[in-house]
């Protein structure tokens, strides 16, 4: 089992800062990168930035410049320091792993599972 915990969500006037964190717990063996996605209502989920072990980063053509994507293998945790905010910005705000856990006889994609999310609320 894999269990992510997103938090740092909240209410911010547009130009504003949060920093959301995500812990990753359970029966990991492997993280290959973190990720963040976001969900606004009515839209399909989609990247917000991505983190590979080697630290390498990307991001989407909307936040770049504004978002900055960590990690701390230690603490099998992702960050996203996002500056600058814009209502458009506004969505529910997730994390997502690729890597593998041990599920019992064989390793398991961890892919599928997601927290339960972070608001985020930007207000004009």
């Amino acid at each position: 089992q894999v269990q992510l915990v997103e938090s740092g969500g909240g209410l911010v006037q547009a130009g504003g800062s949060l920093r959301l964190s995500c812990a990753v717990s359970g029966s990991i063996f492997s993280i290959n990168a973190m990720g963040w996605y976001r969900q606004a209502p009515g839209k399909q989920r989609e990247l917000v930035a991505r983190i590979t072990s080697s630290s390498s980063t990307n991001y989407a053509d909307s936040v770049k410049g504004r978002f900055t994507i960590s990690r701390d293998n230690a603490k099998n945790t992702v960050y996203l320091q996002m500056n600058s905010l814009k209502p458009e910005d506004a969505a529910m705000y997730y994390c997502n792993i690729d890597g593998t856990y041990d599920c019992g006889m064989h390793l398991c994609d961890a892919r599928a599972y997601w927290g339960q999310g972070t608001q985020v609320t930007v207000s004009s």
